[in-house]
């Protein structure tokens, strides 16, 4: 367990912990299914930030916009960058191994400085608006934790890998679909139980916590088809594209 929380813990923020003295599948799949906890920090972050600037009756817009940045410094921008390559992968060409040699070639071609945009300009505005809810930053902060979640989903048994290696191929693969279903459901019951606390339909959180679960879905079929399974960059693209997601749905 010690040995999954620095890996979750390592991987997933800016954050310095010591390293695991192994990495097995077993130990990635715990580190996979301990992401949400792992990436507290950074949904503090975001709440702190949110919380900040609407006391200081500061414009929710800029507000908005410097706490995604500084999620994005507290995960080194790692999950921006899966994005933008598959983004480009997934444009590139219809050849699989032409795709995956564009999405290894790390730098950002058209498309992926296009989803960049639009993804974060998603999350920026409508972070924006759930800043005017009485405990928006706190809703924000566990919507941040909420869409790491999706790689329970990305990593469970069944989800083949495109690769033999690479930084995803030791996780691909190592989280037990029932644990993917019981991850999402306590999730879920956070997200509701979060939106009642905010003087919210509780309703309204399930919502959030299914839109965030069917776009990570959607993002994984997608690129299962298109280049055989998942890679590393699809981990991050399914996060940021969740993220985004259940903000819009939360607003």
């Amino acid at each position: 367990m010690l040995d999954s929380w620095r890996l979750a813990v390592g991987t997933l923020t800016a954050l310095r912990v010591g390293h695991p003295t192994q990495v097995d599948r077993r130990v990635a799949g715990g580190a996979m299914l301990l992401a949400p906890l792992a990436v507290v920090p950074l949904g503090l972050a975001v709440a702190l930030v949110c919380w900040a600037g609407r006391e200081l009756d500061l414009a929710p817009l800029p507000v908005a916009a410097v706490a995604v940045g500084a999620l994005a410094l507290g995960s080194r921008a790692l999950h921006l960058d899966g994005l933008s390559d598959v983004a480009d992968g997934l444009t590139a060409s219809y050849d699989r191994e032409r795709s995956l040699a564009v999405m290894k070639g790390g730098t950002a071609g058209p498309a992926g400085a296009a989803a960049l945009v639009l993804v974060l300009g998603a999350q920026v505005a409508a972070l924006a608006s759930v800043l005017c809810v009485p405990r928006g930053p706190v809703v924000a902060g566990l919507l941040v934790c909420v869409s790491r979640g999706t790689l329970a989903l990305v990593c469970a048994r069944g989800v083949p890998g495109a690769r033999a290696d690479g930084l995803g191929s030791t996780y691909v693969g190592s989280v037990r679909p029932i644990a993917t279903v019981l991850t999402w459901l306590v999730l879920a019951a956070a997200c509701i139980a979060a939106f009642a606390w905010a003087d919210l339909c509780w309703w309204r959180g399930a919502i959030v916590a299914a839109v965030g679960l069917a776009v990570a879905a959607v993002v994984v079929w997608r690129c299962v088809r298109r280049f055989g399974g998942v890679t590393g960059d699809v981990f991050g693209a399914s996060i940021e594209l969740s993220l985004a997601a259940m903000l819009v749905a939360a607003s």
